[in-house]
């Protein structure tokens, strides 16, 4: 019986939101007609595309509540109103997502009404379901149509604001020119960085490798000791540009990614990091691995990750947890640090989520001051 009754306070605290949405979507109901006054008379044809912007917050505001029933997002597609008048009203009124939002209002004049069934249902609830459940042990037959009343209010609704596909499409679309234009913003910044490293590190100690050479030949016949002092130093010189060129690599694609598999390119990155890393990677252990796009991806959030641990967060501890998900690698990075990572101060979050996004994956940062900071990723792939 509590927990009858508990689901019924909460059906019933979701039904008056959800009362007081509907009575506020009556009201604005004199809003609309201003509007379209306005509209006709043309002189305040101005205020369309501000009452549109209107409609999406209360629609915003009934998917959140909505959301908060059910336990599933309901997504939002619209398209940006903004520039000069013009375009703003041609958007206003082009936008799919302002019919899906018009049909829900005028759908939800005539179903709103059903939020009140369930002010004589409490009564009756606690009488009849009081002695049959209560005294006599049933099941309860009455308050359970409360929560049964949300369900409905809520299905309606869902349904009412889904996106169409035609604004689902509009939206990937976008999404998916902002992230090529990161990708190739990210691609060149990445070539930059390759062509500087090569021209500022190898190349320069190569230069100075052929030089003393010179020298050395030079020096041969007349001094062999300066000549064989040349000749160390151009050998130190050899392995110094094979140590940069070694790290050019790495930065491209670290071959201990190839040879050792994400878990040991990890579990090496963390031991080399100079931080208490703990690496968990149990299932990622034997099966399948993942594609070397990901695998690379993956290696490189959680490079940076811990170099901004080392680096900012104040702690010598933190955690690495790799996880095969139904759809894709999951990658969650945490350490004990002071927290408050900024991505505007350049510490290589943006970046991150550059490199992620090109896979069409998601990056999650949450660092409260005084810590911790938890980076997650979802890359996307088939297993």
């Amino acid at each position: 019986m509590r927990a009858t009754l508990r689901q019924a306070a909460r059906a019933t605290v979701h039904l008056l939101l959800a009362a007081f949405m509907a009575f506020g979507s009556y009201i604005f109901v004199t809003v609309l007609l201003i509007t379209a006054t306005g509209a006709v008379a043309v002189v305040g044809i101005w205020l369309l595309p501000e009452t549109v912007l209107l409609i999406r917050r209360i629609t915003g505001a009934k998917r959140r509540l909505t959301a908060s029933w059910t336990g599933r997002e309901i997504p939002e597609a619209y398209q940006p109103i903004t520039g000069p008048v013009r375009e703003r009203l041609r958007t206003a009124v082009r936008d799919p997502g302002t019919l899906t939002d018009l049909r829900w209002m005028v759908a939800y004049y005539a179903y709103g009404w059903l939020t009140v069934l369930m002010l004589p249902l409490w009564p009756a609830g606690l009488l009849v379901d009081g002695v049959w459940s209560g005294l006599l042990g049933r099941q309860a037959r009455v308050l359970p149509l409360i929560v049964r009343l949300a369900d409905l209010e809520a299905h309606w609704s869902a349904a009412l604001l889904r996106p169409s596909p035609k604004a689902l499409l509009a939206r990937r679309v976008e999404q998916l020119t902002a992230t090529r234009a990161d990708a190739v913003a990210a691609h060149g910044a990445e070539l930059r960085r390759i062509e500087r490293d090569l021209h500022d590190g190898a190349q320069a100690r190569l230069v100075a490798l052929s030089m003393r050479i010179g020298l050395a030949q030079r020096a041969y016949g007349a001094d062999p000791e300066t000549a064989r002092k040349l000749l160390a130093d151009a050998q130190d010189q050899a392995e110094e540009a094979l140590t940069e060129l070694r790290h050019v690599v790495r930065g491209i694609h670290p071959p201990i990614l190839t040879d050792r598999g994400l878990v040991g390119a990890v579990r090496a990155l963390a031991a080399g990091s100079g931080l208490r890393a703990a690496v968990q990677a149990d299932d990622l252990t034997g099966g399948p691995r993942a594609p070397a796009a990901v695998e690379s991806a993956a290696y490189f959030v959680i490079a940076e990750a811990l170099t901004n641990a080392a680096k900012h967060s104040g702690s010598d501890r933190a955690e690495v947890v790799l996880a095969r998900s139904r759809t894709g690698l999951r990658v969650r990075v945490r350490d004990e640090g002071c927290g408050g990572a900024d991505e505007s101060a350049g510490s290589g979050l943006l970046g991150m989520r550059r490199r992620v996004a090109a896979l069409d994956g998601t990056v999650r940062v949450t660092s409260p001051l005084g810590g911790p900071t938890v980076v997650e990723v979802d890359l996307p792939c088939v297993w």
